[in-house]
């Protein structure tokens, strides 16, 4: 097996270009990202592959990406979960943390470009994708995982879904701040999600099965923002021995011999955020394995049978190897927003740690 070692200051951008072009090579003329070659696209997940575009220096794509999103913007701040050639697949429902995933592009490529131009343009459309979502937040504090064709909720929530949305809402606030837009409803948005999220597991998982199994339960609180400094590293070592194979990756659930190189992406970067440093340069230095030779990266493997599975390489999978790749070497200005979270006190004194 060969691995990739990755140390401050040096981003391997030769070895890494092949990625890069992966996905530009996968990007419609009209800025849209599918997963791959005449796949489905959906909101999250071609933000993804476009935040993998702004590390790679690809700005003018990873604009056109960003206005796909808001030509695509519905009235009401939305977006369908998913779509093929520009035509939504399934109007059934609309997910919030999908919708939400706008803000996290946005602040990301503005970090990396420092284009105050964009972020002015893409604003409006972050607004209306935030004040959709904040529309479902419960009285109790999490936020309905999606919302039906009529608009009605779909009322439960999920850890992983809200722990991306409280990323997304910190981004969002952060937008505002640095245009001066006025952001007070958010700011205790975001303060009552988080308490939600680190008190009260009760209101998550109520109406199905618990998600626990699934790795992305264990480290997106970590990995959000949502648990730091020791919480953040307790959290990490209670499932580590049920989550992570050894020179292989992070398995997708539990219970399946499954790892897949994008979960175990961004359980390097919770790993970051949790100081584990030492555990994240080992567990992203086994990922270098399923990269094929026009660089993309396949998106998982069955280590009881040996084999790819299934036989694609998502662009959101580059994507958010670009991203690990950033945080490990420091290499563009955007390579700690997953690592280091603002403290919420700087933002609103109405705002408590806990």
């Amino acid at each position: 097996m060969k691995n990739l070692l990755l140390t401050k200051g040096f981003f391997p951008e030769s070895l890494l270009r092949p990625t890069v072009n992966y996905i530009l090579q996968t990007q419609l003329p009209n800025g849209c990202i599918p997963w791959f070659k005449d796949g489905k696209a959906d909101p999250w997940d071609h933000i993804e592959a476009a935040m993998g575009l702004s590390i790679g220096g690809e700005f003018e794509a990873a604009k056109r990406a960003y206005q796909w999103l808001a030509n695509e913007q519905l009235a009401d701040g939305s977006w369908w979960a998913n779509y093929l050639d520009d035509q939504p697949v399934d109007k059934n429902h609309r997910e919030t943390n999908f919708i939400a995933y706008i803000a996290t592009g946005v602040w990301h490529h503005y970090l990396v470009s420092q284009n105050l131009n964009f972020l002015q343009q893409l604003f409006p459309v972050v607004k209306k994708a935030i004040d959709f979502v904040l529309r479902y937040q419960s009285p109790t504090g999490e936020i309905y995982w999606a919302v039906a064709e009529d608009g009605s909720a779909k009322k439960d929530a999920l850890v992983t879904a809200c722990s991306s949305i409280y990323k997304s809402l910190q981004c969002a606030i952060l937008c505002a701040q640095e245009l001066n837009q006025p952001c007070d409803t958010w700011v205790t948005a975001y303060q009552k999600l988080g308490k939600t999220l680190r008190h009260h597991p009760e209101c998550f998982d109520r109406t199905w099965e618990s998600k626990e199994r699934f790795s992305m339960d264990w480290f997106y609180p970590v990995l959000a923002g949502v648990m730091q400094g020791k919480a953040a590293q307790d959290r990490i070592e209670l499932r580590w021995q049920t989550f992570v194979e050894n020179n292989i990756g992070c398995r997708c659930v539990s219970d399946e011999p499954w790892v897949t190189v994008a979960e175990s992406c961004e359980l390097t970067l919770a790993l970051l955020a949790a100081g584990e440093h030492a555990k994240a340069l080992s567990l992203f230095s086994w990922l270098h394995q399923f990269m094929d030779e026009d660089g993309g990266y396949w998106t998982g493997y069955n280590f009881r049978d040996k084999v790819i599975w299934p036989r694609e390489k998502t662009t959101w999978t580059a994507g958010v190897i670009l991203l690990a790749t950033d945080a490990l070497t420091e290499h563009s200005a955007a390579s700690k927003l997953f690592i280091v979270h603002t403290e919420l006190d700087n933002w609103s004194g109405q705002v408590e740690m806990n």
